[in-house]
């Protein structure tokens, strides 16, 4: 019996894909409309602050599929073709040009936005933002060797930019307001260990600094500070974060609070709406929290996990957080979550003077996050002690940060 249904996806990054993938692979049959507002098929983010900027990528291979395979699978991908507006008692979303197309279920995977930096001259040439692939090709055409980057704002983004434009010549300096970088996420200890990483490669810092104004006559020239400093520059990256956009959701006065609320199904309290990836904000089942994740693991995961619950499975979406970064000879990958305010105790396996070991955040002996650094293989028993402590299971620290101990022997 033919399937009629129309299952529309709004959002053409990796959790629109992946949705669109499973619906098929789940048995799906009915009409399946993937609408992008980029003009790029759908792709993956992480290269377009790795390799596409070092060169061991190539913008091909960053698709998520190939060019063939929307047309080969049944999947409408309409690229270039912006949302404006989604009518509920309809059941129709409405496109840029003013033309309607109607869904019985809809999926919002509108994904984040760099956040701005509202200060004079940010909108001068040669001041950058990454999100996009034609943001990573404009920022790897000004970071050349001899060139002069600013980057405003060490977070994950900005210190593998930094990496990178270093990794090419590029003289650079990263601006940031707090003491240290990724201080917030990573505490004091492990933070100095990310700073003293780019200064023996060359990185300057401004720690504590502001920005006040950008200058340039049409292309920015320097960079200001709050101090009086002047930088001078010949590129300048914002790399501040982000911002889910919750606008299309706003508008159809769907639930929203830094992201689009969902359920542990990333189901809206519109029976017939769900979201997916960055710009979902879901209660998390094993967490007990609402969480928004911003990373590429969860638009992974979570667009199939959205994609079963559109088709009526029973979906319960407990991914643990989880990402990973690359940063000259440093591989890290981290998993679980913190809660804000959590009085946490560090627990070190490992050395990190010479960048070799595995961090645990534990509170009352539970194992809360877990970050290991050149350091393989371990993120399935990290994730598991993570799961164990959230049952409400304990490790002795000094087992934990014992090498000798394996961690498998330490999850009851």
């Amino acid at each position: 019996m033919a399937d009629h249904r129309t299952f529309v996806i709004v959002g053409a990054g990796l959790a629109g894909a992946t949705a669109a993938e499973t619906l098929r692979a789940e048995g799906f049959t009915g009409r399946v409309v993937l609408l992008g507002s980029e003009p790029e098929r759908p792709y993956e983010r992480p290269p377009l602050s790795k390799g596409l900027l070092l060169g061991t990528a190539t913008p091909d291979s960053v698709h998520v599929h190939d060019a063939d395979w929307y047309p080969g699978h049944g999947v409408e991908l309409r690229t270039g073709c912006p949302v404006t507006a989604i009518d509920r008692a309809t059941h129709r979303v409405r496109l840029t040009g003013g033309e309607e197309l109607a869904y019985d279920k809809l999926l919002l995977a509108t994904g984040a936005g760099p956040r701005d930096l509202p200060v004079p001259g940010a909108d001068l040439d040669g001041v950058l933002r990454l999100r996009t692939l034609a943001d990573s090709a404009r920022l790897a055409e000004s970071v050349v060797a001899g060139a002069r980057l600013v980057i405003i704002g060490a977070g994950w983004i900005g210190l593998e930019i930094a990496a990178a434009a270093r990794a090419r010549g590029a003289a650079v300096t990263v601006v940031e307001t707090a003491a240290l970088p990724l201080q917030r996420v990573l505490g004091d200890r492990l933070a100095a260990s990310f700073a003293a990483l780019h200064r023996e490669h060359g990185v300057v810092f401004r720690f504590g600094a502001h920005t006040r104004e950008l200058r340039g006559t049409g292309r920015v020239s320097q960079v200001v500070l709050t101090d009086g400093t002047v930088l001078d520059a010949d590129v300048v990256l914002i790399a501040v974060g982000v911002t889910p956009d919750t606008r299309l959701a706003e508008a159809a006065s769907l639930a929203v609070d830094n992201g689009i609320l969902v359920d542990g199904g990333l189901r809206t309290e519109d029976p017939d709406i769900f979201a997916a990836g960055d710009v979902a904000n879901w209660r998390h089942p094993l967490l007990g929290a609402r969480i928004r994740v911003e990373h590429w693991a969860n638009a992974r995961e979570s667009g199939p996990a959205a994609a079963r619950a559109m088709l009526g499975r029973p979906v319960s979406y407990d991914r643990l957080p989880y990402f990973f970064t690359d940063q000259y000879d440093l591989g890290l990958e981290y998993a679980g979550w913190t809660p804000p305010g959590t009085a946490t105790e560090l627990v070190i396996r490992g050395d990190v003077d010479r960048r070799e070991f595995v961090a645990f955040w534990t509170a009352g002996g539970r194992v809360l996050a877990g970050m290991n650094v050149n350091v393989w293989d371990v993120t399935d028993p990290i994730q598991d002690l993570i799961r164990a402590g959230l049952s409400g299971a304990t490790v002795d620290p000094a087992a934990l940060a014992d090498p000798a101990v394996a961690l498998q022997d330490l999850i009851s």
